[in-house]
């Protein structure tokens, strides 16, 4: 896959995610990245970590070799996929840009198995006047990443859409990055 020239600060803080996210991850199970990106960077990361993985973005180049496979999707309120397909799904400062928030967390919730585990990471509400300064002032993060954020999370409005909307349970959420972002999991009833 080609590498695609990005600002500054978007490498470390796309590590300093995949750090946090990585633990959550048991091996040998199969992945779906929902939002992985042009590069699906964090798919090729884990891949001998997995059985298999599934990546999927709008502008992600289509790729299939060893254990990865991605596809251009566009994340609107259905996901291609038959029930119970996947034990992981993983969306990575992806949520905040989805417009049917909600749609494509039913969605998420149905292509999961029985137990399996969503794990997100989303900005915080007081990320938002920082994030803004950091793309469209110093220019050292993605202008358009910021501009097409719908939303920012705070723990509350995590566990009402997932806990109380959507319908997950053992939801589990800390702040990191300063506070500046949320991570949380949750898993899909038996």
């Amino acid at each position: 896959m080609k590498k695609i020239k990005e600002p500054l600060l978007e490498p470390l803080l796309r590590w300093m995610r995949l750090r946090r996210v990585k633990p959550h991850i048991p091996q040998n199970y199969i992945l779906l990245d929902v939002g992985c990106g042009v590069s699906a960077t964090f798919l090729r990361s884990i891949s001998s970590h997995i059985r298999y993985g599934v990546g999927v973005d709008f502008k992600v180049q289509v790729y299939q070799g060893g254990n990865i496979t991605t596809k251009q999707l566009k994340l609107n309120n259905y996901l291609p996929f038959d029930n119970s397909s996947f034990d992981v799904i993983t969306m990575l400062a992806v949520l905040e840009h989805i417009e049917y928030e909600k749609e494509i967390l039913q969605e998420i919730y149905r292509i999961l198995v029985p137990s399996g585990k969503l794990i997100i990471t989303v900005p915080s509400i007081w990320s938002q006047p920082i994030l803004e300064f950091l793309a469209y002032r110093l220019k050292i993060v993605s202008e358009a990443e910021i501009r097409d954020h719908k939303r920012y999370y705070t723990r509350q409005s995590l566990e009402k859409i997932l806990i109380d909307e959507i319908g997950f349970q053992n939801f589990q959420h800390q702040y990191f990055q300063l506070g500046m972002n949320n991570f949380c999991t949750v898993t899909k009833k038996e």
